[in-house]
């Protein structure tokens, strides 16, 4: 895990100590902590190993509450990307928001107790802005070995194809989806499907009308069930298909992108 660190110097018998807040440091002896180191500072103590924790996922946010339903009183708005202290979970389904089925956790977010949909937490953190599928994945797999990356290259000389493969176990379609638009920068205004529907349903973004231009996203179902969600970006030379499939208890996102 990466932590934000204090440097101790030692000058003779003079000990002097540098913190994030007090010293005036030039930028280029400054570290840029990460979106990620960012969202843990002050979110888990560093001597609390092996608390259970999970991760924010609603782009907008979201609510800590006082308690565990949506109408109590709202005590903070926990950011994208936040890691908070999971004190008790909650393991039936008592709700449904935005396709997602959950309950209110009890969490614990910079020193405040309060309850949260745990719909939107995952115990994926989710990926920096402009990450390659790589680097998260190596990320990752510092916390859970068993998560895979694969990338295989095809198609011809005249039109190369490149596809990459994350495979996350014990992980749910809400939680890939989310990973796969922020991972690969699709439209935030393609909400998670729901599971009822149409077996095969296209939902074209809206600002592309234009001839040959492609953005959509394809939903896949059977029986009321979520079979495939595809993602498709094409223009003048260029394409890309993001598809998020389910295999027993894990999910695998897929991105394929074709220069013609």
């Amino acid at each position: 895990m990466k932590t934000l660190k204090i440097l101790s110097l030692t000058f003779a018998s003079t000990f002097i100590l540098f913190s994030c807040k007090d010293a005036e440091t030039s930028s280029s002896e400054l570290k840029i902590p990460s979106e990620r180191e960012i969202a843990l500072i002050e979110t888990i103590p560093e001597d609390t190993p092996s608390v259970p924790y999970l991760y924010v996922t609603a782009s907008t946010g979201l609510s800590l509450r006082e308690h565990a339903n949506l109408q109590s009183e709202k005590i903070a708005v926990m950011p994208y990307g936040t890691r908070v202290i999971v004190i008790a979970p909650e393991e039936n389904l008592t709700m449904k928001i935005g396709e997602i089925n959950g309950g209110m956790d009890e969490i614990e977010y910079n020193q405040k107790k309060g309850f949260a949909f745990n719909g939107y937490l995952s115990r994926y953190f989710s990926p920096e802005k402009g990450i390659s599928t790589k680097g998260y994945t190596d990320e990752l797999k510092e916390d859970f070995p068993k998560v895979t990356f694969t990338e295989t290259t095809g198609g011809t000389v005249s039109k190369p194809s490149n596809t990459e493969t994350i495979t996350l176990p014990e992980s749910e379609w809400h939680e890939a989806f989310y990973i796969a638009q922020q991972l690969y920068n699709f439209p935030k205004e393609f909400q998670f499907p729901s599971s009822k529907g149409k077996e095969i349903q296209t939902v074209k973004e809206k600002k592309y009308q234009k001839k040959g231009w492609t953005s959509e996203l394809q939903i896949t179902r059977k029986n009321d069930v979520l079979e495939k969600i595809d993602y498709s970006y094409k223009n003048k030379g260029f394409s890309k298909l993001v598809t998020i499939t389910k295999e027993g208890n894990k999910m695998k996102i897929s991105k394929t992108e074709i220069v013609e």
